[in-house]
């Protein structure tokens, strides 16, 4: 069974944070929510994890992951970043946006997009989130919390516990946005809109 956390938006208790991610580092699975909506989270190197996202959601092997990240100083050991894309990203986060972009030999093979090597990185503007990534120490792999026949990510913790309840390791109930991210890929440094959610896509058009 899922355990279920009710954490504070604004003041998130230490404990509650601190426990999650002990289950985190156990190699948990964990949903969470973001600025954006909610997210499947997992360990960088916690393959079981990984899998687990993949079959939860069915994905196939050229899902883009994203690594959600604390800040641009985490962000830039895991991928390639031109000055020019630095300054478009920069301005954007943090933010409900997705940036797709070659990834750094930091990044395990089994995240990457199998031709282009190419993972989706973000910084997300969501105080819980950001205090889980800092507590970890090391970016969250992660995915939209988008079931297989759902049209709409889910967006109640409790509807999340009841329906992955034994799939996940843990549910944080909090603030959430409605739509999935933003997703601009930067693989080749000229920006293109692959999905417009919740980020305003103008600045990238």
């Amino acid at each position: 069974m899922a355990r279920y956390f009710d954490i504070h938006p604004e003041n998130p208790q230490r404990r509650s944070i601190g426990q999650v991610v002990d289950l985190l580092r156990e190699d948990g699975l964990i949903a969470y929510p973001t600025d954006s909506c909610y997210a499947l989270g997992c360990q960088l190197g916690n393959r079981d994890g990984i899998d687990r996202i993949r079959t939860i959601r069915n994905l196939d092997d050229r899902h883009h992951f994203t690594l959600v990240c604390e800040n641009f100083a985490q962000l830039g050991q895991f991928v390639h970043i031109s000055n020019a894309v630095f300054r478009s990203i920069k301005a954007s986060t943090p933010g409900s946006y997705t940036f797709i972009l070659p990834a750094t030999k930091e990044v395990p093979r089994r995240l990457l997009h199998p031709k282009k090597k190419t993972v989706g990185v973000r910084i997300p503007d969501h105080v819980v989130t950001q205090a889980l990534v800092a507590e970890l120490g090391e970016p969250l792999v992660s995915s939209t919390l988008l079931l297989p026949g759902h049209e709409e990510p889910m967006t109640q913790g409790w509807e999340i516990k009841e329906e992955l309840d034994n799939q996940i390791d843990a549910v944080i109930e909090g603030e959430v946005g409605t739509e999935p991210t933003t997703v601009i890929d930067f693989s080749d440094d000229v920006p293109e809109v692959v999905r417009v959610g919740a980020g305003d896509p103008t600045p990238f058009e």
